[in-house]
């Protein structure tokens, strides 16, 4: 054990500082999407109106919807940077989360049930489609764009996965709804593209008029699917989510390392926001201990803290071993407040 008056040994490797997430890598992926699903739907609504195929239609509800959900990502971050005031004294970061759960139910309601309903009611009464070279055209032309915007959204993934984990851990554990959200929009895309493509080509191969709409359904269903995974993780990042397991393990490590601190107790985290994070700890100290060393000790570590990991905006210490009425430094200060009384 290291004597409370000593430093910690300077061979003890280095902590690695937390990268923040990027808001301007988040606001490129947006902008990415936007520009890439206006330019889609514009595309699958001339086809499906001079086809008439279900598919295309129910592919440019999708377009639709995937466009209108970015634009509600914008308008979250641009809340979410609010300051904080007196009835919000924490910021108002939670409020991306609140409209990442409404582009779920966005989603859910509008593409998956559209889609569903334009299914089901070709699927009562089919028609042939006599000019699936336009659907062709337009689904390889969505289909370069959907991969552009898919690109782009996975670089930054990629930029802010930790190297242990893969990809899916990223964004079931990511605290910036932009990012997976466009993701697993982009990648519903491209999944949605080729179900549409199998739809139309089967049913023109076999002749059969139902394959389109049962791809809509199709189609319906995956964007039904996506929309309760965002909603299941928007929704537990607005409740209070911790936040991630590296994340915690530095704090622990930055703490443990204070020559004062004899053992790091409970350490509570809440995601405020992508990259504000709320932090409590219980540190037990080492004594002999008085109170101006207590001070120096708490202000310390929320220095080191806050150098090693910005997002460690909110942090709250409780000392475990506070002073007790025998040391001599507490008597002096009770003798000061004594005779100041």
């Amino acid at each position: 054990m290291v004597p409370a008056n000593q430093p910690r040994s300077s061979s003890q490797p280095p902590i690695e500082p937390t990268r923040p997430s990027s808001s301007r890598g988040s606001k490129r992926v947006i902008y990415a999407a936007i520009f890439s699903n206006l330019a889609i739907a514009i595309c699958k609504y001339i086809a499906a109106a001079i086809t008439g195929s279900s598919a295309m239609w129910a592919e440019a509800i999708h377009s639709t919807v995937d466009t209108g959900n970015e634009l509600l990502l914008l308008l979250g971050m641009k809340r979410s940077l609010r300051p904080a005031d007196a009835l919000h004294p924490y910021g108002h970061g939670k409020a991306l989360y609140f409209y990442s759960l409404l582009v779920a139910v966005y989603i859910f309601g509008v593409g998956g049930g559209l889609t569903i309903y334009e299914g089901v009611s070709r699927l009562l009464h089919p028609e042939p489609n006599p000019s699936v070279a336009w659907d062709y055209a337009v689904l390889a032309v969505a289909a370069a764009f959907e991969l552009y915007s898919w690109k782009v959204s996975y670089r930054e993934l990629l930029a802010r996965k930790d190297p242990n984990e893969s990809a899916w851990d990223e964004i079931i554990g990511s605290k910036d709804p932009t990012v997976f959200t466009v993701f697993l929009e982009d990648s519903a895309g491209l999944v949605g593209a080729f179900v549409a493509f199998l739809g139309i080509f089967l049913g023109q191969v076999f002749h059969n008029p139902y394959l389109d709409p049962i791809a809509s359904i199709l189609i319906g269903v995956l964007l039904a699917a996506v929309a309760f995974l965002l909603g299941r993780e928007s929704g537990a990042l607005l409740v209070g989510e911790r936040t991630n397991r590296a994340r915690i393990r530095r704090v622990k490590e930055i703490i443990a390392s204070d020559s004062r601190v004899e053992q790091v107790g409970t350490v509570l985290t809440m995601q405020l926001a992508p990259d504000q994070v709320l932090l409590t700890a219980n540190i037990q100290f080492r004594r002999p201990l008085d109170i101006t060393q207590l001070e120096a000790s708490i202000d310390r570590i929320k220095a080191a803290l806050r150098k090693q990991d910005p997002a460690l905006q909110q942090i709250f210490i409780e000392a475990d071993h506070l002073p007790q009425n025998g040391d001599a430094s507490l008597n002096k200060e009770r003798d000061r407040g004594t005779e100041a009384a």
